[in-house]
């Protein structure tokens, strides 16, 4: 297996020759052999060793080992515990998918500190088959069945190419030593009671299967080039992206396209919705219509379909004040407050104020139903909801948009659009405000 592992490094993972590599190590056969692997290739490697609290003794005894496993191929050792159960109550998270967040937080961080290249970790082709099956029981697109990447950013998978068979066989004949977890026999979790249960009876079905297996990843994973080809030759027609990163899908476009659900699931899988009949409907739903994830939102605008983050982060403030001393604000909108003698610059970014008919402290918020102001150049009040309607805004535009208004709630100014005629300065003015937007 040392040879054949050699050559599959050279083939497909040649850029790890002269890196720094970080091995995520448990103590199980995969992650120990993957250690003497590449300690026998002569790769520069320390070892990253979790202690989750989870098997009392054992956990200790398993950190015992890799310490001692780095004394004896003379490697850099990093330990660490967590209290999961806890760290899983409080985030609402499975003890599985805790430990895992835990532990890869953990190694990012000491790439960060220690300059690690890699993370190199002991998935194997039986750990693909398992989370194949694992995703193809839950429901899945393509994607989820294209099997786990062996290159994945900072994580290589190098032994994804070898069998569980392959790496027991190398660890007895070479009489090497890892610790057995004994919560692995368990069948109370997902992933062991497919290895234990299901995979049994589909090897009775075909003896053969593993390789038929990574044959068929071969081709799901040519099938998903393909995919990923056509979709990004659909998006360049019809997404748009403004300076903001915003995403908007043009729906006169995409209505030009067949197959629009299997379309929108590639284009908004990264987002977290699932309901996505609902997605489609919103091509033909009236403007405002929003859908949620946990954390995006698109919302159905004339032309559009928008991909928004939500912004929880200023819905709990409702407005925010200006003394009259104030001169310069950063939040939630940039705005600098100068006297001045003369009206100089005229643009939606500034504006002249009568000082002595404002009433301090001023307001700066978001616009609500009923609120209306006296618009420059047109006679009369307007609502603000038909100024917007007149403007064609779509929703996201409104709900960006901040007001300036008196203590009294008198609208001064609707920030970058429009001003109010009641607090003009005129030639009479004493008091010249100038309020710029930057």
């Amino acid at each position: 297996m040392l040879q054949k592992f050699k050559e599959h490094i050279n083939s497909d993972f040649s850029f790890l020759s002269d890196k720094k590599l970080l091995i995520a190590i448990s103590g199980g056969i995969d992650s120990i052999v993957l250690s003497h692997l590449l300690h026998l290739s002569n790769f520069d490697i320390s070892f990253a060793h979790c202690n989750f609290n989870l098997r009392g003794n054992e956990s200790d005894e398993d950190e015992v080992f890799i310490k001692e496993l780095g004394k004896i191929l003379n490697k850099k050792v990093f330990t660490t515990h967590f209290d999961t159960e806890n760290y899983a109550k409080e985030n609402k998270k499975s003890i599985q998918i805790a430990a895992r967040d835990l532990r890869y937080n953990w190694f990012k961080e000491l790439i960060k500190e220690y300059q690690y290249d890699y993370i190199i970790t002991g998935h194997n082709t039986n750990d693909n088959l398992e989370t194949f099956l694992i995703n193809l029981s839950r429901g899945t697109g393509l994607e989820g069945l294209t099997g786990i990447p062996p290159i994945n950013g900072k994580i290589v998978r190098p032994l994804l190419a070898f069998s569980r068979d392959e790496i027991v066989l190398f660890a007895i004949k070479n009489n090497i030593t890892w610790r057995e977890d004994k919560s692995n026999a368990s069948i109370k979790y997902v992933r062991n009671k497919v290895r234990h249960q299901v995979l049994p009876i589909l090897r009775e079905i075909n003896p053969n299967l593993l390789s038929s297996f990574q044959n068929t990843l071969t081709y799901l994973n040519e099938s998903q080039q393909i995919i990923d080809e056509k979709v990004a030759e659909i998006s360049s027609k019809i997404i748009k992206k403004d300076p903001n990163g915003i995403l908007k899908i043009d729906i006169l476009e995409f209505d030009k396209t067949p197959h629009k659900k299997a379309y929108l699931y590639q284009i908004l899988k990264d987002y977290g919705f699932t309901e996505w009949n609902d997605v489609v409907d919103l091509i033909t739903a009236q403007s405002g219509k929003q859908l949620f994830s946990k954390e995006y939102r698109l919302i159905k605008d004339r032309e559009f379909i928008i991909l928004t983050k939500i912004n929880t982060a200023l819905e709990a403030i409702n407005q925010f004040k200006i003394l009259a001393s104030t001169r310069k604000i950063k939040k939630p909108i940039a705005l600098s407050l100068n006297i001045v003698s003369e009206e100089i610059d005229i643009d939606n970014k500034t504006i002249y104020v009568d000082k002595d008919l404002l009433k301090f402290p001023l307001i700066v918020r978001k616009w609500e139903y009923g609120d209306y102001f006296c618009p420059t150049g047109m006679n009369g009040t307007k609502k603000i909801s038909r100024y917007f309607k007149d403007k064609k805004l779509s929703l996201l535009d409104k709900e960006n948009i901040w007001l300036l208004a008196n203590a009294d709630n008198e609208i001064i100014w609707v920030i970058s659009y429009r001003q109010d005629n009641r607090f003009l300065a005129t030639n009479t003015s004493k008091n010249i405000l100038k309020i710029t937007a930057l």
